[in-house]
């Protein structure tokens, strides 16, 4: 039974039909891997920097021949591995980095077991340059603007329920873009993960309707924006909404109230060089005295110079407008027809 390879435009297509199975190593793996992909590597780290090694000073013969002794006993295990992972009922799908021996190997361990036996054309690179593709193509972005604790993200997402193109970038990166933006957020991706999923989200989108997003820095926590989205952004127009500081202060005191003063605080000092030693000395004060309101509104100050600062350099390609959170439906209403306006 001869193994089908399958080019990677037929893999996106009929992206959740497949398992896939990673046979890089476990560091390859981390750094970024195809979506929901299962990691069974053919050699783990150690015995691919040996085999590497190998093949530097003694060339292919002799690299292949230790791949082969090193993967040769845990034969059983991988076959045990492709096995457990029938029960989900997809075609399982093999790759490795270019489509080259370490999925091949896998793939035939696989098919002894008399099963049809898949592999992407191209391995991982084909889909990385297909992730890379995606960010070529020309979106109708429109960002969010608007002061910290103004409601960007919760605002993407109520249009979203409305049935708008949103992409949470802060969502993807698990961080909110601040020296508090990991709290309470899982562990950031790697910067080639957060590309990944970025592009599969665009994949998804009618390239003809607009993509709302929020206003964002090159760097949210660790991941990087890929250049040419990042070169959309810096073109695309800003709705600015302006939303009230007493409501602000409330809104991230819901969100942020909650955590441990200890480590609020640990927070508030990353922040010392630009809150200035008075400012920053003084929120760290409030903190301990459990005044979050003090404390949110010292840290404001900063963060909204930052943002008046962002303002004004984009101010030709901006435009604010109220925004009520106590009357929503309006005021979105309103964005929405700001966008019909400015089109």
């Amino acid at each position: 039974m001869q193994a089908q390879d399958l080019h990677i435009e037929e893999i996106i297509a009929q992206l959740e039909s497949f398992t896939f199975i990673d046979a890089r190593s476990e560091k390859e793996f981390a750094k970024g891997h195809l979506p929901g992909a299962f990691n069974i590597p053919l050699l783990d780290d150690d015995a691919r920097i040996e085999v590497g090694t190998l093949y530097k000073q003694q060339g292919r013969i002799e690299a292949v021949r230790k791949g082969l002794e090193l993967v040769g006993p845990i034969m059983p295990q991988l076959y045990d591995g492709y096995q457990e992972l029938l029960a989900l009922n997809k075609p399982l799908v093999f790759y490795c980095w270019r489509g080259g021996l370490r999925s091949l190997i896998s793939a035939t361990l696989f098919q002894w077991s008399g099963n049809q036996v898949r592999r992407i054309e191209g391995g991982y690179k084909s889909y990385r340059n297909w992730v890379l593709s995606q960010f070529n193509k020309k979106y109708s972005l429109q960002i969010i603007g608007g002061a910290t604790g103004s409601g960007k993200t919760e605002l993407l997402h109520l249009l979203k329920e409305k049935g708008h193109q949103i992409i949470d970038l802060e969502g993807i990166a698990h961080h909110k873009g601040s020296a508090f933006g990991s709290l309470g957020q899982l562990p950031q991706p790697s910067t080639e993960s957060f590309e990944n999923e970025l592009a599969w989200q665009l994949s998804q989108f009618d390239e003809s309707k607009p993509v709302w997003i929020e206003n964002e820095s090159r760097l949210i926590g660790n991941c990087y924006l890929p250049d040419a989205f990042w070169n959309q952004m810096l073109h695309a127009p800003i709705f600015q909404i302006d939303v009230p500081l007493n409501v602000r202060i409330e809104r991230l005191l819901i969100e942020y109230g909650h955590f441990d003063i200890a480590e609020l605080t640990q927070r508030t000092e990353i922040l010392r060089k630009k809150l200035g030693g008075q400012h920053a000395n003084y929120a760290v004060e409030m903190l301990s005295q459990g005044n979050l309101q003090e404390w949110l509104s010292t840290l404001l100050v900063y963060y909204d110079k930052t943002y008046q600062y962002g303002s004004e350099k984009n101010a030709h390609r901006s435009v604010s407008m109220p925004f009520d959170w106590n009357d929503v439906n309006d005021s979105i209403n309103q964005l929405l027809n700001q966008y019909e306006f400015r089109k």
